[in-house]
């Protein structure tokens, strides 16, 4: 079996499904919510879970929302209200007045990558007014101490992302971190339209091949709960898609049976392979967005921001 090219746990565990492979130790849960919104929870709960599906032990959840690239305020409300609960039951306990760092992760020069800097742009930052008036300056009974940072990436700053971050973690000392970063995903259905959250951590840039140090419980001493979206998907796969349903459109044709020929004797690993010979050297690390991605990172952004602005809102839970 081939390794999957993704950022998603769900997807992770979609090709062992499609494999028929059962996979001891890793839990699934589903949900439908209104408005076609669907929440999926992986939960690896074994060692040997985690090494077959590549991913650390923990709970990833993830919404899929096929409507999330329109512009639908009341739809994006609903998503964050819905992302917003996600967090809540992935937070520590006694987690009202805590203290929480938000990360955003991610290139601002490169739009695809520019999710993390554009949500902390967009959240409501309240630890130094807390700091300078108290706990009940914004008219709140329980508020958080947010704070937040853009790190940058190491071609700007010469330090991993992981280093800036605990050295800012060591002098504010946060209860909680929360990461916000740009995903990769294995199907273009789930480009832009697919928020996980998980209790698990980040590897930046593991979708794309370009692995940097874990920014995790273990490396920052506090939990470190993770969101993001795909909004990049491999060509390779792509490719090796398309293929696949040409092979099925020509053995429904009539006039085109038979011509996939050898083709259609492949297993999904012989064609993906096939696709990254064909397409080495130049286009083998080529990754594909969506046209409409400077629109839709903003957008987005928002949506995610608004979650975060909930989830902190001791109002929030009061309704909850």
């Amino acid at each position: 079996m081939y390794e999957v090219r993704t950022d998603l746990a769900l997807e992770a565990r979609e090709k062992f499904e499609e494999d028929n492979v059962e996979i001891k130790g890793v839990r699934l849960e589903e949900e439908e919510v209104a408005g076609d919104i669907k929440i999926v929870k992986v939960v690896i709960e074994t060692e040997n879970g985690a090494k077959a599906m590549g991913k650390p032990r923990g709970t990833y959840i993830t919404l899929e929302a096929p409507n999330m690239i329109d512009e639908d305020e009341d739809y994006h409300r609903e998503i964050s209200e819905q992302l917003a609960r996600m967090l809540a039951s992935l937070l520590p306990e006694g987690s009202k007045d805590m203290s929480v760092l938000v990360v955003g992760l991610g290139n601002r020069e490169v739009t695809p990558d520019a999710l993390g800097p554009n949500v902390i742009d967009n959240i409501m930052i309240t630890r130094h007014i807390i700091k300078e008036f108290g706990t009940y300056a914004l008219g709140e009974e329980h508020t958080r101490k947010i704070s937040g940072i853009v790190p940058g990436v190491m071609a700007q700053t010469g330090m991993e992302s992981e280093e800036i971050i605990k050295g800012v973690v060591e002098e504010t000392n946060p209860d909680c971190i929360i990461v916000v970063d740009a995903l990769a995903a294995r199907s273009t259905k789930r480009l832009n339209r697919t928020i996980q959250i998980t209790d698990t951590g980040i590897n930046p840039g593991s979708g794309v091949g370009n692995h940097r140090h874990a920014i995790n419980q273990e490396a920052m001493g506090v939990p470190v709960i993770a969101i993001g979206i795909p909004t990049v998907v491999d060509a390779a796969t792509i490719v090796t898609d398309t293929m696949s349903d040409l092979i099925g459109a020509m053995a429904e044709s009539s006039r085109l049976k038979g011509l996939g020929g050898t083709l259609e004797t492949l297993d999904e690993m012989e064609k993906y392979e096939l696709i990254r010979e064909l397409l080495s050297p130049h286009l083998n690390a080529f990754f594909v967005t969506p046209k409409d991605i400077d629109e839709a990172v903003k957008r987005l952004s928002y949506t995610i921001s608004e979650g975060l602005n909930m989830t902190f809102s001791g109002s929030f839970f009061k309704q909850a």
